[in-house]
């Protein structure tokens, strides 16, 4: 039996597209930062390339241990002038900071972890492996919501996503590692912009 995440974690990776609150539990990820503009920066294409590259070569080398669907892409996105969300379109992308992530189940631990970054480096001889980590990471309280658009239309649903917190009784607690999230749930070399699948998440308090 192949184990999708997506679909036992419903409310992780399915939430409506009405903004709702979760608590976040501890999640496993490979992880890699990186800045400027991920639509024209190659730095973010090799960090792409790199997560996808180990995580399916951690799939590859433990079908014995577990047979799992991948995990989807996500990202962690800052800006490098203090930006603390609210829905503003960002018009210089090179701004971005971002780390892109692949959630990794349980078994992956660090032995894992470096057996296949050591796979990797045999098939393709040159790639940078140490710009990869696998980190553990605990979102905790958060509000969320499905984007279904372009990513370029989101600052509509931000705004939307925040103006619930807000009414419920909630803060955005943008700083240090908590940071707007995003969950890509389609491929947009496969799917129309206007049908892409994006879950959008903030970090909340109490007021």
């Amino acid at each position: 039996m192949t184990i999708d995440y997506k679909k036992i974690e419903k409310e992780l990776y399915q939430p409506k597209t009405s903004p709702s609150v979760i608590d976040v539990p501890e999640m496993r990820f490979i992880a890699v930062d990186g800045k400027g503009d991920p639509n024209t920066n190659a730095e973010y294409t090799s960090a792409v390339e790199l997560l996808y590259g180990l995580a399916y070569a951690i799939k590859m080398g433990n079908k014995a241990v577990l047979e799992y669907v991948v995990l989807p892409l996500e990202g962690f996105w800052d800006v490098a002038d203090n930006f603390k969300g609210g829905g503003a379109a960002i018009t210089d992308k090179r701004k971005f900071v971002w780390t892109m992530l692949i959630r990794q189940p349980e078994f992956v631990t660090d032995e894992v972890f470096e057996k296949a970054k050591a796979t990797l480096v045999k098939k393709r001889p040159g790639i940078d492996t140490s710009k990869a980590r696998l980190e553990t990471i605990t979102e905790g309280l958060c509000v969320q919501v499905m984007h279904i658009g372009a990513y370029d239309d989101e600052p509509a649903t931000v705004k939307m996503l925040d103006r619930f917190a807000a009414d419920n009784g909630y803060v955005i607690d943008m700083g240090g590692d908590r940071r707007h999230h995003e969950i890509y749930l389609s491929d947009p070399r496969k799917v129309a912009p206007e049908k892409l699948k994006t879950v959008l998440r903030h970090p909340i308090q109490r007021a």
